[in-house]
């Protein structure tokens, strides 16, 4: 298996360290447009592999997109984040013309790999890719929900001090304060969360997942890498590995849950064609509502794209 990370910042570095790590890819290029860091990164996270023990090559390019060639799986990560004065319309349009362009060319080197799209603004930076590259939407997805159920367990294993390995959860909606919870879905070790912690209690870990990455920002003064790094290697992972697990991805919904043409997240199958199924659990009421309101603010931030007319 050859897996291209696009993209040598913290979180495409990150991402190309575990999927190395884990030793079930033969190669990992990483590639970003600013002369020697790919290269460097790549040769550091290189001279790992006899301390740690793994085999998987690591290469790093400078824009060299025929190094790409035949990946079977490329993460995205390229794009800019949001400055002050900044507005998502302007963030949109900065990143929505890197997207474009590095889809197109991963896609002219590698026309039958799987893109997984990190970039921010995640469901329309993922709507993007699948109109640049042509592919099958199944073949084309996005990197939030894993991250986000990831914060959520997080929070609860250490507001009920138990093991985050035993917590199973699931998340779904727009990436953001329009995110979709599931308390329902929730559980520890098959025991619903709802009887393990009181309401006001999970409501409040609930809202702090919402804004878990605006967290770390005020804490670091920059966006998240580790557990979005490690999130897209576990995508990747389950895709090379054909392992048929089930996550909360952002996938193109042709009238699943109602909803037709929007990048959303729902949980999926993963496995060697990319999303080989979308997951339809029952959502009640309410859940249903919140879901349609999620999905309505991600179409306002589709709409800015399309405005562009850049397809």
């Amino acid at each position: 298996m050859k897996v291209t990370v696009v993209g040598a910042g913290n979180v495409g570095a990150t991402c190309a360290q575990i999927i190395a790590g884990k030793d079930f890819a033969h190669e990992v290029v990483l590639l970003d447009i600013k002369e020697g860091v790919a290269e460097g990164k790549s040769l550091d996270l290189w001279q790992t592999a006899p301390i740690n023990s793994y085999g998987s090559r690591l290469t790093g390019v400078t824009n060299d997109y025929s190094a790409t060639a035949n990946s079977d799986v490329t993460v995205i990560t390229s794009g800019v984040p949001r400055k002050p004065g900044m507005s998502r319309d302007d963030l949109i349009s900065i990143n929505a013309g890197i997207v474009k362009s590095v889809t197109e060319q991963v896609v002219k080197y590698s026309p039958n790999t799987i893109i997984i799209v990190v970039s921010n603004p995640l469901d329309v930076m993922t709507y993007c890719a699948y109109l640049a590259s042509g592919l099958p939407a199944n073949k084309v997805m996005g990197m939030a929900g894993i991250l986000d159920t990831a914060r959520y367990r997080a929070f609860l294993a250490t507001a009920l001090k138990v093991s985050p390995k035993d917590i199973q959860a699931l998340l779904m909606g727009g990436h953001g304060d329009t995110m979709v919870p599931l308390p329902r879905y929730t559980t520890v070790s098959g025991i619903p969360v709802t009887e393990l912690i009181d309401k006001d209690q999970l409501d409040a870990i609930i809202e702090r997942t919402k804004v878990g990455g605006g967290e770390l920002v005020k804490l670091m003064g920059t966006s998240a890498w580790y557990a979005p790094g490690s999130a897209a290697a576990q995508m990747v992972e389950a895709i090379c590995k054909d392992e048929k697990r089930i996550f909360p991805c952002c996938a193109y919904l042709q009238g699943e849950y109602g909803l037709r043409e929007i990048y959303l997240g729902v949980p999926v199958k993963l496995g060697k064609e990319g999303i080989e199924q979308i997951v339809e659990v029952h959502l009640d009421k309410d859940e249903k509502n919140l879901l349609d309101e999620s999905a309505q603010a991600v179409k306002g931030v589709m709409s800015v794209l399309d405005n562009m007319k850049l397809f």
